[in-house]
C-alpha cells in the first residue's frame, strides 16, 4: 500500500490546459477524495458534461455562470455550488477566475 500525502505545497503541481483559457491542476487526492484547482480566463468555458462522482466547488476568485441540470444562477468569489452525481453542468466565467472542486470518490481520469 502506498503512503497517504497528507500535505500540498502551493506548486507542487503542474497546470494541464483543457481548453483555451482553461487550465486545471490536481492539488491532492486520495481514492475517496480530490482537490483540483481550475483556472479559467474571461469568457473561458467549462464545457456541459456529467460525472458519477459528487461535487462541491468554491469560487476561490471572479464570477461564473454556472448550470446545474438545467438551473443556472451567477456565483461570485466566495460562493460555492454542488453538483449531485450524474446531473449535466457547465460553467462560463464572466471575468477571470478560479475554481476549487472536491470530487468523491476522487477523479482516476485526472491523474
Amino acid at each position: 500500500m502506498t503512503e497517504q500525502k497528507l500535505f500540498a505545497q502551493p506548486d507542487a503541481s503542474e497546470w494541464t490546459e483543457l481548453a483555451p483559457g482553461n487550465t486545471r491542476r490536481v492539488l491532492i487526492h486520495t481514492r475517496e477524495l480530490m482537490q483540483v484547482e481550475f483556472g479559467f480566463d474571461k469568457g473561458a468555458v467549462g464545457a456541459p458534461h456529467s460525472h458519477p462522482h459528487i461535487q462541491v466547488s468554491y469560487v476561490a476568485e471572479g464570477r461564473f455562470e454556472v448550470t446545474i441540470g438545467g438551473a443556472t444562477e451567477v456565483v461570485g468569489q466566495g460562493g460555492s455550488f454542488i453538483v449531485p452525481s450524474g446531473l449535466v453542468h457547465s460553467v462560463v466565467a464572466l471575468e477571470k477566475g478560479r475554481l476549487i472542486d472536491v470530487f468523491t470518490p476522487m477523479r482516476q481520469d485526472f491523474v
